[in-house]
């Protein structure tokens, strides 16, 4: 990574395809999210990423990983402090995102046929 750089350091791996999403997601969820949740949430990530991406956030402080011993096993994930802080600091692109979703789609779609 980019020891000396916390914005390079820190952005990259927050700022990877599915990070912000995966938050996004346990954010607005009312309770923490198991595993299949969140596979059924962003049914376009692989198992093999997503389970990358929640180790990923947990190593960083972003998320919690709570194991129960049951049968079947169940696993859950919530978000942390840290992650609560992020997702404030966030929710301006996100909000920004969504406002000028259909207008960035045409603009594609437009320059696509030109």
């Amino acid at each position: 990574m980019f020891p000396d750089c916390p914005v390079r350091n820190i952005l990259s791996r927050v700022g990877d395809k599915w990070s912000l999403l995966l938050m996004h997601h346990i954010m607005h969820h009312p309770e923490p999210m198991r595993f299949s949740d969140l596979r059924k949430a962003i049914p376009d990530i692989s198992q093999k990423v997503l389970t990358s991406t929640l180790r990923n956030l947990e190593a960083d402080g972003f998320i919690v990983r709570r194991v129960y011993a049951q049968v079947p096993p169940r696993t859950d994930y919530a978000l942390t402090p840290r992650a609560h802080s992020f997702m404030q600091a966030c929710r301006p692109m996100v909000q920004w995102a969504i406002d000028n979703f259909a207008a960035i789609m045409n603009d594609r779609n437009r320059n696509r046929h030109d």
